[in-house]
């Protein structure tokens, strides 16, 4: 009984070792052959193996510093080898953290600022699938781009959803399993389906329940 605990602890302690190896091992850093692809893959910046869908990384830049967690798909265009022309389409700025299983989907621009930190399972996409016509599949209809900017020392939480045309000021919370689309000032705390401002900051007023409650976005 002594003995096969011994060799359960042994083997325990063999895999997990092995296990770190092989997440060091396959993590995408400046200095590893994969993070070459990147059109900028700052110093000290980590994409967590095992990795999620990672394609078009001459259109992706990543800061200094930021830590991609696992299972995390990055992606440019809808799919490897396309020419998105000149300018990149994704850019995660310095210092962040991104959770694991997120997906960030650009097809024309998606700006994340600097220190943003998101909770695991985040969905962050520039394009959106349209209905206009009736007849034609909607997976068959063409889609349609707009811009995301989501601003430094922004923190989304677990399972957010940030839709086209979302742009964020500093400093916002997205509550968790928010579903936001629209402009909104910095400092605020975004919260609902469709998200809405919850909280704000004013100079000093401090922190508070919304001037202008009716305020909301349309996820139509």
């Amino acid at each position: 009984m002594v003995l096969r605990h011994v060799l359960r602890r042994a083997a325990g302690a063999l895999i997990h070792r092995g296990w770190a190896a092989i997440r060091a091992a396959g993590a995408v850093t400046p200095r590893t052959p994969a993070g070459y692809r990147f059109r900028r893959l700052g110093e000290g910046a980590c994409l967590s193996f095992p990795l999620g869908a990672i394609f078009g990384e001459t259109y992706i830049e990543i800061g200094e510093g930021t830590l991609v967690g696992e299972r995390v798909s990055i992606s440019a265009g809808m799919g490897p080898g396309l020419d998105l022309g000149p300018n990149s389409v994704v850019r995660i700025g310095r210092g962040c953290s991104i959770g694991r299983g997120s997906h960030i989907v650009g097809h024309q621009w998606i700006d994340i600022g600097d220190d943003v930190f998101t909770g695991p399972y985040v969905y962050i996409t520039d394009q959106n699938h349209v209905y206009d016509d009736p007849d034609v599949p909607i997976g068959r209809q063409w889609p349609r781009n707009n811009p995301v900017t989501i601003g430094s020392g922004s923190w989304l939480g677990a399972g957010a959803i940030i839709l086209p045309g979302t742009r964020l000021g500093r400093n916002t919370v997205v509550a968790g399993g928010a579903v936001v689309r629209g402009e909104f000032p910095g400092h605020c705390v975004l919260a609902g389906v469709p998200a809405r401002i919850v909280r704000e900051h004013t100079p000093g007023l401090g922190w508070h329940s919304p001037l202008h409650p009716g305020h909301t976005t349309d996820v139509a």
